[in-house]
């Protein structure tokens, strides 16, 4: 297990981090409570890939794909809204990990039988005076 402490200033330098350290993992899970993050981490990571396009939450549409120079297709999912596995694979969340592209899973534990062994988890912790502590798996 790693752990890195930041606030929000020093975002882009964690994304960076944790981009060198991991790009060879393709799916990252992203747990965490409500407002504590998840979105707001990935956007550094999009900003670090490059991507050009908006980046923002797809509670509503599930699913936003992205494209970067760098790590080419990106599917950010947000699994907030799924009811079980069933309703995950009519969205298109198994193909989207499948597909051998990057996915970036907010609330992951909604369907965790979608994940690989190798699915890289990032846990995100919030305390009072507004740091993070991030521990990944």
């Amino acid at each position: 297990m790693k752990q890195f402490d930041y606030n929000l200033a020093d975002i882009k330098t964690i994304a960076e981090k944790l981009w060198q350290e991991n790009n060879s993992k393709k799916v990252w899970a992203f747990h965490a409570a409500m407002g504590s993050g998840k979105t707001t981490l990935i956007h550094a990571l999009c900003d670090v890939l490059q991507v050009s396009s908006a980046v923002s939450s797809p509670t509503f549409a599930i699913i936003n794909e992205y494209t970067s120079p760098l790590a080419n297709t990106i599917y950010h999912m947000d699994w907030y809204r799924i009811k079980d596995e069933t309703e995950a694979i009519q969205a298109g969340c198994e193909d989207c990990i499948e597909s051998g592209h990057y996915c970036f899973i907010e609330w992951p534990e909604k369907c965790p039988q979608l994940l690989h062994e190798d699915t890289l988890h990032i846990y995100i912790e919030t305390s009072p005076d507004d740091m993070r502590t991030i521990k990944i798996l």
